[in-house]
């Protein structure tokens, strides 16, 4: 008995089976409009939009008419500026509230070890203060005593520094690190000195501590070097999110024989460039203020 027909796909089907296709290029042309919008201070004037959209005003305004139909646009009635309707910003929180900026993070380790060819982690603020959270060791380790979950010191570390420079900056953040702070300075003075001298890159006074945090957010990450252990340098660069909170930091770390420990040399470019890239695809904007 011969096999029954396949009823035939039918356009829909035939469409949706076919692999990389090459999309719909008016969608394409059109999302430019709305990637001007969101990089954009504020509301725009059509040619304004059409020329950072790379169109004609004509072509934008076609776009456009669409768009406020669908809600991703609007149009302010006495200006007749354009901007981002009450769909695109839906779409937005939507998309914002199901990121794992830890994940994220994670997904950028591998490829930021190969650039930096040194030990990298990530850390969170947890209960106790900045927590480890995620490590990988580079090829040529250098033996560090640190595990998951361990709390680091908020002026001994790269880590530390990081969230006590971009959270404790003002606010109520501030006023729960600002004891934290004294309390380690407490600590810290109780150590015993290496013939008499204090240690090396450690600050001993609440005035020399909020110097070091100041010098962190003047360069925009932390970094220490023999502070944490004798040999070992690292930096920690911040991740902020859509609302300009510290999410996490991004941490380095390697032998100062090895690691280079220049503000401005290659670890620490590229972990800011990583940090900040993060950033931006956790929603924050420069704009907006990190506490």
């Amino acid at each position: 008995m011969p096999a029954a027909k396949r009823p035939a796909p039918d356009a829909e089907t035939r469409d949706d089976a076919e692999p990389m296709r090459a999309g719909i290029q008016s969608v394409e042309v059109g999302f430019e409009l709305l990637e001007a919008l969101s990089q954009a201070p504020g509301a725009l004037m059509l040619r304004d939009l059409a020329a950072a959209a790379r169109m004609s005003a004509a072509k934008a305004h076609r776009y456009l008419v669409s768009f406020q139909r669908m809600g991703l646009v609007m149009q302010d009635p006495v200006s007749t500026r354009y901007d981002l309707g009450p769909a695109a910003l839906r779409i937005g929180l939507a998309s914002l509230s199901r990121i794992d900026a830890v994940k994220l993070a994670r997904e950028r380790i591998d490829a930021l070890l190969l650039e930096t060819g040194h030990t990298l982690a990530i850390a969170v603020w947890g209960n106790q203060g900045p927590t480890m959270v995620h490590w990988t060791e580079a090829p040529q380790t250098v033996p560090v005593t640190l595990r998951l979950g361990d709390v680091m010191p908020l002026l001994t570390s790269a880590t530390g520094r990081c969230f006590a420079a971009f959270m404790g900056h003002e606010g109520r953040d501030a006023q729960r690190i600002a004891p934290m702070l004294r309390d380690e300075l407490a600590r810290l003075k109780k150590l015993p000195r290496n013939g008499g001298l204090p240690p090396v890159d450690v600050p001993q006074t609440l005035q020399d501590a909020q110097a070091v945090l100041e010098e962190t957010r003047r360069h925009g990450l932390a970094r220490v070097v023999h502070s944490l252990l004798p040999g070992v340098g690292g930096f920690c660069a911040p991740v902020f999110d859509a609302q300009g909170r510290l999410a996490l930091g991004l941490v380095v770390l390697g032998s100062v024989a090895t690691l280079d420990t220049d503000w401005h040399g290659a670890p620490a470019t590229a972990l800011l460039r990583c940090a900040r890239q993060l950033s931006a695809d956790l929603g924050h904007s420069p704009a907006v203020r990190s506490p």
